[in-house]
């Protein structure tokens, strides 16, 4: 895994507990997850509502090493895991009857990652 570059101190711990998790349970997910968020601001993910309801179901969970946004709309419930959200995000997926949460809380909710979306 490459040395993360940033400087924001939530970040850099946030990607030092992906690769400790990995380490502690063997899931890809986490290692996954922690290399693209150590990636350059500019190529990390940014994905969109209408993307997440292109590419979900209902109960689904997904993990976005990024930011959502909140182009778009959801119709389904999904619990979306990510590093940050558009205000306008959380609205529509609460609304929707899903949930927004912390790739931390994400961590010690399914802490083997088993059926985690990326």
């Amino acid at each position: 895994m490459r040395k993360s570059r940033t400087t924001n101190p939530r970040l850099r711990e946030l990607i030092a507990e992906l690769a400790k998790r990995t380490h502690e349970v063997g899931s890809p997910v986490w290692r996954d997850l922690a290399e693209r968020l150590a990636r350059s601001r500019s190529r990390r993910a940014e994905v969109n509502v209408s993307r997440i309801a292109r590419h979900t179901s209902k109960g689904d969970v997904v993990a976005v090493p990024g930011k959502v946004l909140g182009a778009g709309r959801i119709a389904h419930p999904v619990t979306v895991a990510a590093f940050a959200f558009s205000e306008k995000a959380k609205q529509k997926i609460t609304a929707a009857g899903g949930r927004c949460v912390s790739l931390e809380e994400l961590m010690k909710e399914s802490p083997k990652g088993i059926k985690v979306m990326e």
